[in-house]
């Protein structure tokens, strides 16, 4: 296969080549169970955070979590819907209907197959960490606000479009806050903080689903009404409308054939894709960051190595196959995956078979679902959101980090809540990127030449003098480093510059140095560089800075530029 192209099966075959044996086989069974009991309740909990049925996150670990496993890049990455992405697929849900969320996820399939092919996958690790722990804080408390309705019973007025406006229209729906459903809610939240602590081998979620819904039931046999996943979704099978979520498979259908927001089916244009290109390429960033963040922390819990490119590819086509059968965004979960090694995987089969375990809940206990209580399916994503937003690393973070970082993550945070992480990304990165310009300008200086470097260099006559440029000469530090040279007395008629601290420079370096040289021909000035790299050398030569005798050299030490500067001087003064 090509080298340009990442191989397909890269993770498959790197398990093959570690020896897959009965006792792998084994692994992969046990943790593909474990891992597939959990994705069951928050598959369907994301969907229904991102305004969907719930049945399309089930549907997304059936079709798309496999094709990850199998094209993708990591050996233990465990893919489906997660909760980074509710910010931006709810807006898509409320604009364009579940018609053009599934197009828009099929759109960034497209991207991530195309940065995969491009062979990009080892530029995400230049994210800054403070715009990651920033926009997962800031989506961990969006998510954990969207959930109040939810969690009380609430009847919010009106279709909130941002942050501030959904809090508000929270607070002016909190006198018709439900009873029943406050109490499952913190029944539920009481088992998830308390049950890991009691028995860390259970999943606490299942626990909690299990206690919500049997308080449920008995709050409604004692009057107190509780909303249920089955009372807030139906399907029709027959011409007969059913609670809960359909026992079946998929059908196969084109996302544009499918209904819009209006409730109307989508018509697809260009007017719709232009539309829809902005939120598909912040799905494909974030699904990018997120699932090879997820690779790097297995790698690190296994001793592994993943291959960026191939998982880019492998979530490409995961994405682009999954909406055509009604699955929503897919990305690799670190909470899974972490159990998924924890449980013993060996290799991406453990992944198909988690997926295989969630085919089973489908066909057999649809019906069951109905009876589960959205105040704990709120409470589940609660619990996710405070494990994402990380805040005691937060604060421990906005402790002992550098200002300039705190700045950055506050940024990102604040930015994420009140508007959005498309933008928060985007500022995050360009603060990010200014401060480090700043930071590496503020190494480069030029000063005159130390003590010892002045030794070598001897006696100068005073018509010479001798400085030190220290640093990369580039964008942000060029004009402020060589502007020192054009500051000297009028009887100066040699300038020397040691350059060996100089690793390299840039298109404004030069254009700054030629116009230094300009000012010195005038003047009557020679410039000795010294101690220059190879490589800066070339650069210099290739711009059309060349030897002229005396006005520009090129010396290798200080004793070569000590006799330089004799021999022009004492020929200045013959020709004089």
């Amino acid at each position: 296969m090509s080298s340009a192209m990442p191989p397909l099966f890269s993770a498959l075959r790197q398990s093959l080549r570690a020896g897959y044996s009965l006792k792998s086989l084994r692994g992969d069974l046990a943790a593909g169970l474990t891992v597939g009991v959990i994705a069951i309740p928050l598959a369907m909990a994301l969907a229904i955070a991102v305004g969907v049925a719930p049945q399309h996150g089930l549907y997304t670990v059936l079709v798309a979590a496999p094709l990850i496993a199998l094209f993708g890049g990591s050996r233990f990455n465990v893919s489906g819907p997660t909760a980074a992405f509710v910010v931006i697929l709810l807006p898509i849900t409320q604009q364009h209907g579940i018609g053009g969320l599934l197009l828009c996820t099929l759109l960034a399939g497209l991207i991530l197959i195309g940065m995969g092919l491009a062979r990009i996958g080892r530029l995400i690790q230049f994210i800054p960490y403070p715009v990651i722990l920033g926009f997962t804080a800031g989506i961990g408390i969006v998510i954990a606000t969207l959930q109040i309705k939810d969690l009380l019973g609430l009847q919010p007025v009106g279709q909130a479009h941002h942050y501030l406006e959904q809090l508000g229209s929270l607070i002016r729906a909190l006198p018709g806050a439900h009873l029943g459903d406050g109490l499952v809610a913190l029944a539920s939240l009481a088992v998830l903080i308390l049950w890991p602590r009691w028995v860390p081998k259970v999943p606490g979620h299942l626990i909690a689903l299990l206690v919500g819904t049997l308080l449920g039931l008995g709050l409604e046999s004692l009057g107190l009404p509780v909303v249920t996943l089955g009372e807030r979704f139906s399907y029709e099978l027959d011409g007969i409308v059913h609670p809960g979520i359909p026992p079946f498979l998929p059908d196969f259908a084109w996302p544009w054939q499918l209904t819009g927001a209006d409730g109307q089916p989508l018509t697809l244009s260009f007017e719709l894709i232009r539309q829809l290109i902005g939120p598909a390429f912040a799905i494909a960033m974030l699904g990018a960051i997120e699932s090879l963040l997820c690779a790097v922390v297995a790698d690190g819990m296994t001793g592994t190595r993943h291959d960026p490119n191939a998982e880019l590819l492998g979530q490409g086509i995961g994405n682009l196959v999954g909406p055509l059968f009604g699955g929503i965004t897919a990305t690799a979960a670190i909470a899974r995956s972490a159990a998924n090694v924890r449980a013993g995987a060996f290799s991406p089969l453990a992944a198909i078979v988690h997926a295989g375990v969630v085919l089973l809940a489908v066909l057999l206990l649809a019906p069951i679902f109905s009876y589960l209580p959205m105040a704990a399916m709120a409470s589940l994503l609660v619990m996710v959101a405070w494990n994402m937003s990380e805040a005691p690393h937060v604060l421990h973070t906005l402790k002992i980090a550098p200002r300039n970082d705190v700045l950055v993550l506050l940024v990102c945070l604040v930015l994420t809540v009140l508007f959005d992480m498309v933008l928060a990304v985007g500022v995050g990165l360009l603060l990010a990127a200014g401060l480090f310009i700043k930071r590496m300008s503020d190494l480069t200086d030029t000063a005159p030449l130390p003590r010892d470097f002045q030794r070598l260099l001897g006696e100068l006559p005073p018509q010479a003098m001798a400085y030190a440029i220290r640093g990369p000469l580039f964008f942000g530090a060029a004009e402020k480093a060589l502007d020192v040279l054009r500051r000297y007395n009028p009887e100066v008629k040699v300038m020397i510059v040691e350059m060996s601290a100089v690793p390299l420079l840039d298109m404004t370096a030069l254009a700054a140095l030629e116009s230094l040289l300009r000012d010195y021909r005038r003047q009557g000035v020679g410039l000795i560089l010294v101690g220059t790299h190879p490589r800066v050398r070339l650069k210099l030569r290739r711009a059309g800075v060349h030897l002229h005798e005396g006005r520009l050299a090129y010396v290798r030490n200080l004793e070569q530029a000590r006799e330089k500067t004799q021999r022009w001087l004492a020929s200045e003064a013959a020709s004089a």
